[in-house]
């Protein structure tokens, strides 16, 4: 349950408006729910750590993907779920109707609420190149689903320097830069030696045999020069969307 949600619905027990058998009725979801043979749904996790439960996709069937969506979308609440094939996204938007599949990004969404700004100000998300859009991607969904305004910045890796360095009045309005790269990870550090901001590097998968799947470019961003950078796993656009949800949420 959204903390939103939450306040409005004690509010309206306080006004009388609801009565207390109808906010137990409301709270019975609290704090999680199990699907049997699926999983046991985390309602309650908005509420502890400001982010709610997201479904990974990887490894679940398309029957359990479906399940479990449906059981988030039937509280009202905004749902994501990452690394969804397309050969399995079908059954979840059979499920709900209003669930939507990006197929770059290997997302469902479902969008229930409308878009609230909770942050302090805008994401930048940055690539070094265009392949390294999947994973961005799947922040820009992230950080928009969770109440942040976010910029994507393309195609400015370190081959063409002179492409950063003509983005950077975006660069330094942002409040948190995700820095998206593959091949060897050189990006986040440049950004960093730029910009007076928190600089969350997320190295990707993209690049020839010696980048050995995005270990190089982690490695590389692990040992970056460049103070203030701090690494989510490879690929891994989701983490690095929620850490800088928290960073720039108002009431941080």
């Amino acid at each position: 349950m959204h903390p939103d949600k939450l306040r409005a619905l004690l509010d309206d027990v306080a006004r009388g408006e609801a009565s207390v058998d109808e906010a137990v009725e409301a709270l019975k979801l609290l704090p999680f729910r199990e699907i049997e043979g699926v999983a046991t749904v985390d309602h309650h996790r908005h509420l502890r750590v400001g982010v709610p439960e997201v479904v990974f996709g990887l490894g679940k069937t398309a029957e359990e993907i479906a399940a479990i969506v449906a059981e988030l979308a039937g509280t009202g609440a905004n749902v994501l779920a990452t690394r969804v094939d397309a050969g399995k996204a079908g059954a979840a938007l059979a499920a709900v109707p209003a669930a939507r599949y990006h197929e770059r990004a290997r997302c469902v969404t479902v969008e229930q609420q409308p878009f609230v700004d909770r942050g302090r100000g805008q994401v930048a998300v940055v690539t070094a190149g265009t392949s390294d859009l999947a994973v961005a991607e799947e922040a820009l969904l992230t950080l928009r689903l969770y109440g942040h305004r976010a910029e994507l910045v393309n195609d400015v890796g370190v081959a063409g320097v002179h492409r950063t360095l003509a983005r950077l009045p975006a660069l330094r309005a942002a409040t948190v830069l995700l820095v998206v790269a593959g091949m060897e990870g050189a990006l986040p550090s440049l950004v960093a030696g730029l910009v007076d901001r928190p600089v969350i590097a997320v190295p990707t998968s993209v690049g020839y045999g010696a980048s050995l799947g995005g270990l190089a470019a982690l490695l590389g961003m692990l040992t970056s020069c460049a103070a203030g950078v701090t690494v989510v796993n490879i690929d891994n656009g989701y983490g690095a969307a929620c850490a800088a949800a928290l960073i720039n949420r108002k009431d941080s």
